[in-house]
This record gives structure tokens, sequence and C-alpha cells, in this order.
């Protein structure tokens, strides 16, 4: 389950970097049809964290309570 877990978290990170990324570029290579591209972008970058986050609580607070010490 840690291997999993981890594996995970890679590629999270690796997602929410590339949304950073993303959002750079369109905003350093401004054109006119790239607007929709740097608000879907920035907007990526505020919401999916935000989300990770929120299902990481609901599933520490739906998790059994005897899980919690092993290891």
């Amino acid at each position: 389950m840690d291997k999993l877990k981890r594996i995970a978290c890679i590629i999270g990170v690796v997602l929410i970097l590339s949304m950073y990324l993303i959002t750079l570029i369109s905003a350093i290579f401004y054109k006119k049809g790239l607007e929709n591209l740097f608000m879907a972008s920035a907007w990526c970058t505020i919401v999916v964290p935000v989300f990770i986050y929120a299902m990481l609580l609901i599933a520490r607070v739906l998790s059994p309570k005897d899980n919690q010490h092993q290891k």
C-alpha cells in the first residue's frame, strides 16, 4: 500500500508541476488565442491541489482508527 501511495504522490507532483509550467509558458508567450489556455491552467493550478487536499481529508476521516498505528 505504501508503494501505491508513493506512486500516486509522484504522479500528483508531476501533474501539479506541469500545470505550473503550462501556466507560465502561456503567460510568457501570450497570443490572442491562448487566453483561454492561460485561464484554464491558472484555474486548474488552484483548484486541483484543493481537491487533492479535500480528498485526503475525507480519506483520513473515513479510514478506520485501527489502521492508523499499523505500518
